[in-house]
Formats: structure tokens, sequence, C-alpha cells
């Protein structure tokens, strides 16, 4: 193992440990609050972040939620008081902010967004504002280049709310497996 891999694997790991411990508990509920009580979950993210949206979404539908991932074909109309999660490290991408103002605007839909610039034009349509405060280092460009801690933070982050989610819901692992897809 080369030094530059291990000191990549520190660098991310401790920046990982730093953000997360830096999240607001009281909004941590509130967004699985607001999660439980949608009829539907949509989740929308672009790039790195909309595979980690993914991942989520995934989850969400193995515990019986009706969740969807915004821009896949088979995905339905957001309807009032369905709840869209969007992640983004910048809140500036432009389809997001698009979304984001529909679903205020028209649709009357609850927003959380999980995102590290709160001041961003994402964040000013959240309902729900988790806010993924990542260190800044001189370091990450060429130790976690391009939003890495953020998108591994917010992939942690997600999968923590979805072991909140099961608890507060009385799911188990067992009811999951019997949702997650297989291939027959």
């Amino acid at each position: 193992m080369t030094i530059k891999f291990s000191e990549s694997i520190q660098h991310i790991c401790t920046s990982m440990d730093k953000t997360l411990k830096s999240s607001n508990k009281s909004d941590v509920r509130k967004t699985a609050r607001t999660i439980i009580d949608a009829p539907q979950i949509f989740v929308y993210g672009a790039g790195r972040s909309g595979l980690v949206g993914r991942t989520f979404a995934m989850r969400l539908m193995q515990l019986g939620q009706r969740a969807f991932f915004i821009g896949e074909t088979i995905t339905p109309a957001v309807k009032d008081g369905d709840c869209v999660v969007f992640v983004s490290k910048t809140g500036e991408t432009q389809t997001a902010i698009q979304a984001a103002k529909i679903v205020t605007e028209r649709v009357k839909g609850n927003v959380i967004v999980i995102t590290s610039s709160p001041e961003s034009t994402l964040a000013s349509y959240a309902e729900v504002l988790m806010v993924l405060d990542v260190p800044s280092s001189k370091k990450d460009a060429v130790l976690a280049p391009l939003g890495t801690i953020f998108e591994n933070s917010a992939m942690v982050f997600l999968d923590a709310l979805i072991a909140l989610i099961m608890d507060e819901t009385n799911e188990s692992e067992e009811n999951m497996r019997e949702r997650h897809p297989i291939l027959v």
C-alpha cells in the first residue's frame, strides 16, 4: 500500500468524522419525521450526489416507503404533501434548483435539502435543511478531490438516517430483505 493511498484514507475518514459529528440532531429527527409522514418520497441529485441519492431511494423502498428517484422514466409526478430530498454539495445545481422551485411553488411538496452550502439557492427552498459542514483543506485537491468528503459524508449520513427511520417505524432488516430486489 502506498503512502498516498493510506494518507487519503486517513484524510477522508477524519474529515467525514468531523462533518458527521457537526450535524444538528434536531434537524436529523425532523428530516426523518418528514420522510416517514410523506405519502411518497422523491430523491434528486446530480453526478456523484445523484448516485448517493439513488442508494437512499433504494433503501427507502426496502423500508416499505413509496420512494423514487427523479429523472427515472418510471418516476410518477410529485403531488401535494410528498417529500423531495435533494442532495447537492454546492446547492447551485440548476436542475435541482428548478425542481425545488416547482415542488414548492406549484405542487406544495415538502423539500429537504442536504448540502454543505446553507446560503445556497437550493437551501432557500428547504423546509428542512441538513447542513453537512465539510471542513476545507488544501489536502482535498490531492487526497479527496471534487467533493469526495461531502459525497461520502452524505452517503453515511443517509445510511444512518435509514437506521433511525427503521427504529421509528419498527422495521427490521428481515422485513427489508423481503423487499430487496432479487434477480430470478
